[in-house]
């Protein structure tokens, strides 16, 4: 398989770290043809101006500026459709996912022919520096309920992820397509079922942002949940 890869990145005010994984990425992938898509989703503060810059600046890059109601998946989702390599990889723009595993993911992606190498977040033996207890707790609360639909991963709930793009355009009208947990909708709604591998990462400490989750984000995870256990026991 050739190295090329498509990288996804969706953001809300994150201007102090586009710069610095940005440099952290081209460093690691040297090798790779890439393109990296930050996916704005609806910033107030100076991303946009960062983002545009670096267009001008960088021919790899290509920043998405979303003008529409502030959305995780649909970000994601926006990226992909304007992506051009058939290798997606899914990470979060405040540096709590190190460039450095992806190399790593790849090859694994690569050799064994999977459809899909999740960046997994160690939860219970030697927890990760950028988990709090209250969010290492919910983490594993989310997980065992979803654990239900068997979908080969010891973390549904990671937003670091590396898949095969054409899986995305044959499932897309089945999604959710909506909230703060893609993988779990793309795990738990694509068919057939996914071959997937864990890569253990550690999931650092957050700079120069804040968590995006709040209580409605957590309601829509909850519909989330409900409406794929629904189509899991009746249909």
């Amino acid at each position: 398989m050739n190295k090329e890869l498509s990288i996804v990145i969706p953001i809300l005010n994150e201007e102090k770290n586009i710069i610095p994984l940005t440099n952290k990425i081209r460093k690691e992938l040297k090798n790779f043809k890439f393109q990296i898509i930050f996916v704005d989703d609806n910033s107030n503060d100076n991303s946009k101006k960062v983002l545009k810059k670096l267009s001008l600046k960088h021919k790899f890059f290509k920043p998405i500026l979303r003008k529409k109601e502030r959305d995780l998946t649909r970000s994601c989702f926006d990226g992909i459709e304007k992506s051009k390599y058939k290798n997606i990889l899914i990470m979060d723009g405040d540096m709590q996912h190190d460039p450095k595993y992806i190399k790593k993911m790849f090859d694994i992606y690569d050799k064994q022919k999977l459809d899909l190498v999740v960046g997994a977040r160690k939860l219970i033996d030697k927890p990760n520096e950028g988990l709090s207890e209250t969010r290492r707790f919910a983490s594993i609360i989310l997980i065992k309920l979803f654990s239900i639909f068997n979908v080969n991963t010891n973390d549904p709930m990671s937003g670091f992820f590396l898949f095969q793009k054409n899986i995305y355009q044959k499932n897309k009208k089945k999604y959710f397509a909506k909230g703060f947990k893609i993988l779990a909708d793309i795990l738990i709604n694509s068919k057939p079922k996914l071959k997937t591998k864990d890569v253990f990462i550690n999931f650092k400490r957050r700079y120069e942002s804040e968590s995006k989750m709040n209580y409605k984000i957590l309601l829509i995870l909850i519909q989330f949940y409900l409406i794929s256990l629904f189509k899991k026991l009746f249909i």
